[in-house]
């Protein structure tokens, strides 16, 4: 008999420690640190300052993009517009503030100027994209795709206007220097991405909003039946993933030096993978903006060292999306379970 409990004891430990990995707020950055500890070996480079500044580097402006699709990931909703945004924010302003024959080349409001104009065009796609969801009732995936799919043609459309290149370039050094400057020895871009994470966590965690928020996401009849008011607040998720992802456009064109419309094509798949993998829930509802910044290490931190193993771009997409697939699937686990407590 008591060989018996003692079995059973054994193998509740086990249990236990799986429910409280799977269920814990830092499994992601458990699983990072494990698996940098595995890849270590096969490329010591990996732990050298020079790859750990490129790491930092390329997380930055991903966390913003990634921050702003976690609000509208916790009210059920999903953008892919996203990257249309970066593209069509990043021509916008360099139009403004270009020295080959800018709106504004050459005043003292040319950078200013630039970035409100990438900031509202981030805003309007945002405005849109919520208008449709929330007051023409249509499904977030096929909003946010045909968006994507007009502006990222608008985008090269408004470049071709501009200039008889691919892109716009002479921008101005006061400019340049965000994506690629510091202050205090601290790269700009990373104060940029603090004051926005630290500003979306204590939206989320600390106001009326970031409530109706989860609230919208658990379940938008009982929100509504509660008095929150579901349209305004699902059309805010939209308006602050726009914003998120103008102010990433306005890194990533500091740190290319140039305006163009195929900026952040590729990074779709990062953007979201990174969200669900640091374990905001596909399903609304659940999500904080610490997740992300643990989802958007993990990705990073897998693409790199893959790049550096010397895969084919094929294999790192196949195996990234093997990753979020994963992901996806534990969130379901999470989800069965949490609904069995």
């Amino acid at each position: 008999m008591s060989g018996l409990l003692m079995a059973g004891t054994r193998s509740a430990g086990p249990r236990r420690l799986l429910r409280h990995l799977l269920f814990s707020e830092y499994l992601v950055l458990y699983l990072s640190v494990a698996y940098f500890a595995a890849v270590v070996p096969f490329v010591p480079q990996m732990a050298s300052a020079e790859v750990m500044r490129n790491i930092l580097s390329d997380m930055l402006p991903l966390l913003v993009v990634a921050i702003g699709q976690t609000f509208v990931l916790i009210v059920a909703g999903i953008d892919l517009s996203v990257t249309s945004i970066i593209a069509m924010a990043s021509v916008a302003g360099a139009s403004v503030m270009t020295g080959d024959g800018g709106y504004l080349a050459g005043s003292a409001l040319a950078v200013p100027g630039a970035m409100l104009a990438m900031v509202a065009v981030g805003l309007a796609i945002g405005a849109f994209n919520g208008f449709c969801v929330t007051r023409l009732g249509m499904p977030p995936f096929i909003v946010t795709l045909t968006t994507m799919m007009f502006f990222s043609g608008a985008a090269i459309w408004f470049t071709t206007f501009h200039t008889e290149t691919s892109s716009i370039a002479n921008l101005p050094h006061g400019f340049v220097v965000l994506g690629q400057g510091n202050l205090g020895g601290v790269p700009n871009a990373l104060w940029v991405v603090a004051a926005v994470g630290i500003a979306a966590h204590l939206v989320l965690a600390r106001t009326a909003l970031g409530r109706r928020l989860y609230a919208c996401g658990q379940n938008r009849n009982a929100a509504a039946v509660s008095g929150v008011p579901v349209a305004r607040v699902v059309a805010a998720a939209f308006l602050i993933s726009g914003a998120c992802a103008a102010v990433a456009s306005i890194l990533y064109t500091g740190r290319l030096q140039t305006g163009t419309p195929i900026l952040g094509q590729t990074i779709l798949l990062d953007v979201i993978g990174a969200v669900v993998i640091g374990g905001t829930s596909l399903f609304g509802g659940k999500g904080k903006v610490l997740w992300t910044v643990f989802g958007v290490l993990f990705l990073v931190l897998l693409d790199t060292s893959l790049k550096m193993l010397g895969m084919s771009l094929f294999s790192v997409f196949a195996i990234k999306g093997a990753v979020i697939l994963l992901a996806a699937v534990i969130d379901a686990v999470r989800t069965r379970f949490a609904a069995r407590l």
